[in-house]
């Protein structure tokens, strides 16, 4: 897996108008220490990147408990 010096603070996805009356993508958006990337994605795109969240979700065990 790929080192990443900056880890994300949030990421929202939504489906927008942007740029504007463009419904066919969807804007992702990542926020970070350094500010705020968007990301138009393709229909195929976005079901592309939901997969594959979807598939590494089911991989994540659970959080461990603080003593």
């Amino acid at each position: 897996m790929t080192q990443r010096s900056i880890s994300a603070n949030f990421v929202t996805a939504f489906a927008t108008g942007w740029p504007e009356n463009q419904p066919d993508v969807l804007i992702l958006s990542l926020t970070t220490q350094n500010g705020v990337q968007d990301f138009a994605l393709t229909k195929e795109q976005a079901l592309l990147v939901a997969k594959t969240m979807k598939r590494t979700a089911t991989q994540l065990v659970a959080p461990k408990r603080q003593a």
